[in-house]
């Protein structure tokens, strides 16, 4: 089947890189999978996550990767026939059955559907606890999961932090592993828990050999803490995700309370 607006994004995106001169360096390109599906997991560090992670497996196999994401990006008069034309798959966050079966249909045509196991960006830059969606998926389509870590990307936005989309020169490392392949009886817990731990190992390999440090004292809050940045704590992050839910969810029970009235 053709593909009318993926091609043209990724050109668009190489486009910019280049003109910001953002230093992507691929490794284990090889990893990806020619043909079949796969499920793709990658950290989340970034709001830019998804187009690295994806430029990953079309510099590796000239395949395209299906991400799941939330179903409010796919509402946006922007970004929303964007996503729907690379068949991007949404995810409504009350209710992700209907998202999960689409995802194992793609997967089990020949698809590589991107998954963030994390949920949500990390503050802290480590990994967050991984839901165990992902396993389910290769359990249930017969896929392998492949996994994805970024490094960099969180110096061009993050969250809690200003976009920086014009910052020239950032170094950007996609590290793609060895494809995990699910056996009979692997429970998902337990894969999930492989899964990190070969994903935590990744991540320390790429924050090694990341070419760039902070610049000076006001350019530490992208390392992490354990690292020597001014990154918050995993545990700190943690709770500074509790109180953002938290301040979401009473928001939305605000707004329905007064709709209810209205």
């Amino acid at each position: 089947m053709a593909e009318f607006v993926y091609p043209p994004v990724i050109r668009t995106a190489m486009t910019v890189f280049r003109a910001l001169d953002i230093k992507i360096k691929i490794i284990g390109a090889e990893n990806v999978p020619a043909t079949g599906g796969a499920v793709l997991v990658s950290n989340h560090i970034s709001y830019l996550d998804f187009l690295f992670a994806g430029l990953g497996t079309v510099k590796g196999a000239k395949r395209k990767t299906r991400f799941m994401a939330k179903d409010d990006v796919f509402k946006h008069r922007i970004s929303g026939p964007l996503m729907r034309g690379m068949k991007h798959i949404p995810v409504d966050r009350t209710d992700g059955q209907p998202a999960y079966e689409a995802a194992v249909r793609a997967l089990r045509a020949g698809e590589v559907v991107g998954v963030f196991p994390e949920a949500t960006i990390s503050r802290s830059f480590t990994l967050k606890k991984f839901k165990t969606g992902a396993a389910r998926m290769a359990a249930d389509s017969g896929t392998p999961l492949l996994p994805v870590i970024l490094w960099g990307t969180q110096q061009l936005w993050t969250k809690g932090r200003p976009k920086t989309l014009t910052k020239r020169h950032v170094p950007v490392i996609i590290m793609i592993g060895e494809p995990i392949h699910l056996q009979p009886g692997d429970k998902p817990v337990m894969v999930t828990r492989r899964l990190r731990a070969a994903m935590t190992e990744m991540l320390d390999r790429a924050q090694q050999m990341y070419p760039a440090q902070p610049t000076g004292p006001d350019d530490t809050w992208w390392m992490p803490a354990h690292l020597g940045g001014t990154a918050p704590t995993l545990e700190v992050a943690e709770a500074e995700d509790e109180q953002e839910a938290a301040a979401k969810a009473a928001r939305r029970a605000a707004a329905a309370e007064a709709a209810g009235h209205n």
